[in-house]
């Protein structure tokens, strides 16, 4: 088995989940949040477990020097596919970095940062204290931590859309479940989160939460939906019968995704 588990999953990765529309979307709100929360470029920022920099990559277009710390070759090798595509300012104030996130002190050499980002990771690990520790021990005194992560309170709402009754009422007293990318995940609470962080004198200052759903069964561009007729009624015309009662068909996909975004300040 290969040494890199994300291997595999790079170009789903990367090509479905972040360049579909979720995914942009999804990125472009947690940026707007950061900004309400960073200080002013050219502070450093580490995005650990930051994969191929689709979160720290526009903060270093408008200034910021930016390190993307991420265990996978392959997920760095996406960033740096990226990286060569940015003038040569941004290439400058960005920096690549093999490591695990738990390695993030020792990996950036002590360097203390003003903001730490740690988005879509803590889902994938078992235990989410070492990593929030090491997290935590990066921010400069008077800095930001940001995080990122499953939400576990939303974790009924996709077999409830998929009609699957009993996964849903079992999903209420769950903590994980099998993601996007067919991996297991676990999610966390904003409470859980907020004690680990106050354990390391980080201070919870505001989290963001919400779930998007993307729906695919609309039928195409210009059509009704199947039962509707949209045409206006002629004057005079009589009222047309109610179609016939059709079946209730799943959607033929639903994607979604519950998270919350939470911003720290670590204590100087």
């Amino acid at each position: 088995m290969s040494q890199d588990a994300w291997a595999a999953l790079a170009d789903p990765f990367v090509e479905g989940a972040y360049d579909a529309v979720k995914g942009r979307v999804r990125t472009f709100v947690l940026h707007t949040h950061l900004l309400r929360h960073l200080p002013g470029p050219p502070a450093a920022v580490l995005d650990v477990g930051g994969g191929a920099a689709h979160q720290s990559l526009p903060l270093a277009r408008i200034g910021y020097d930016v390190t993307v710390l991420d265990s996978s070759p392959a997920m760095l090798a996406k960033a740096k596919q990226r990286l060569d595509a940015e003038p040569e300012d941004v290439r400058r104030r960005v920096r690549l970095v093999e490591a695990t996130g738990e390695q993030a002190e020792e990996a950036t050499g002590g360097q203390p940062f003003a903001a730490v980002l740690c988005h879509g990771v803590l889902m994938y690990v078992a235990r989410p204290e070492p990593l929030l520790a090491a997290v935590c021990r990066c921010a400069t005194p008077g800095g930001v931590v940001s995080l990122m992560t499953l939400n576990a309170r939303t974790l009924a709402v996709r077999p409830a859309l998929e009609r699957r009754w009993a996964d849903a009422l079992a999903a209420f007293d769950a903590t994980d479940e099998v993601g996007m990318l067919g991996t297991d995940t676990r999610g966390d609470t904003v409470e859980d989160l907020s004690d680990l962080l106050r354990r390391h004198q980080v201070t919870p200052q505001a989290w963001y939460g919400g779930v998007a759903v993307h729906r695919l069964d609309d039928p195409a561009p210009g059509r009704p939906r199947p039962g509707r007729d949209r045409r206006r009624r002629a004057p005079g015309e009589p009222a047309r019968p109610l179609p016939a009662a059709q079946p209730s068909l799943p959607p033929r996909r639903t994607q979604i995704q519950g998270s919350r975004n939470l911003s720290a300040t670590r204590t100087p």
